[in-house]
């Protein structure tokens, strides 16, 4: 990613590309990066079933959030994907807890 960043920041400084393409690549490039982290996240071995259930659902919501981030900044005016994208991996997180909170309720209960 940071590869990334700085060889497009070069490009740009050398006249190859332009400012908001820079800025396009390098977030979209940051929402793929939060879809592969979720698509890693139920990889992961633990040995509860509700922290398997919570991967599992913390995973889907970080994976179609950061696509959703990825494709906002390919499609959307820059200002409009800042919201759209932000707003994605925001509402990702919060479904995320909140099933964190549901399962920790019914175990209580």
């Amino acid at each position: 990613m940071v590869v990334l960043a700085l060889g497009l920041s070069a490009a740009r400084s050398a006249g190859h590309i332009d400012h908001d393409t820079v800025t396009r690549i390098v977030l979209g490039a940051t929402g793929l990066m939060v879809a592969w982290f979720g698509n890693m996240m139920p990889k992961r071995f633990v040995p509860s079933e509700l922290a398997r259930k919570v991967h599992r659902v913390g995973g889907w919501s970080l994976v179609i959030s950061g696509l959703i981030y990825a494709a906002a900044f390919a499609i959307l005016p820059i200002q409009t994907a800042v919201f759209v994208g932000g707003g994605a991996v925001v509402a990702g997180l919060a479904i995320t807890i909140g099933y964190c909170q549901s399962l920790r309720t019914k175990a209580r209960a």
